[in-house]
């Protein structure tokens, strides 16, 4: 009976990781529609989201301090504890990034300064990373989290540019530097939302292995 319980506070604890992803998905995703469009009352429905996130963050850390002091779980399930320890930590600040991306709305007056083509495709990116560094963790499948991670250079290479770009644009019109400026934030939040996918996928590694190691 202690085992079988045991085992079902593990397979909760699996689902409550998975459960903080959803919405943690939604909330970027969302976000960066609101920022895009300029869509003010859809940033307002996304900042909502982060008392659902808080509560659910609540629960698996309890989980997550209730199975270590009570059933003192070894070999593979402490490392399911440890990574699940890590990964909501990683979800929680990509939730934070999605947050401050989800106010920049309302703070831009008229239309943004230029297109955000490669800016979207910056958050295209790393939405895939956000989407497949969790199925990869749901699989334990360490391939996906290697070629996950590998998708960070792409982010990084269109961050540059941008940043370069906005830069230019600002040294030529200064009438524009606090437009600007927001989209230097933009592009810095989706970047970092980039890096910590990589560390959900050095936790997948870890999981899956027991080898630590550095994706980003």
């Amino acid at each position: 009976m202690a085992r079988e319980q045991y085992v079902k506070q593990l397979d909760l604890l699996r689902e409550s990781i998975f459960s903080l992803g959803e919405i943690v998905e939604l909330a970027f995703k969302d976000s960066m529609v609101a920022v895009i469009d300029l869509d003010v009352e859809l940033a307002a429905k996304t900042l909502a989201l982060e008392a659902e996130v808080n509560d659910l963050e609540e629960e698996i850390e309890s989980s997550i301090f209730d199975i270590l002091a009570l059933q003192q779980p070894m070999a593979s399930d402490l490392r399911l504890v440890v990574s699940a320890l890590k990964i909501t930590a990683d979800l929680r600040r990509i939730l934070g990034l999605s947050m401050n991306i989800a106010k920049i709305p309302g703070k831009i007056e008229g239309k943004h300064i230029k297109p955000l083509v490669d800016t979207k495709k910056m958050s295209d990116i790393a939405t895939y990373m956000l989407e497949n560094s969790l199925q990869a963790f749901k699989t334990q499948d360490v391939e996906l989290a290697r070629a996950t991670a590998s998708r960070d250079e792409e982010v990084d290479r269109l961050f540059y540019a941008v940043w370069v770009e906005l830069i230019e644009m600002m040294a030529k019109d200064t009438s524009i530097i606090s437009k600007a400026t927001y989209l230097l934030f933009l592009i810095r939040y989706i970047e970092r939302i980039a890096d910590h996918c990589c560390n959900i996928c050095e936790s997948v590694i870890y999981l899956a292995t027991a080898e630590k190691i550095k994706l980003n």
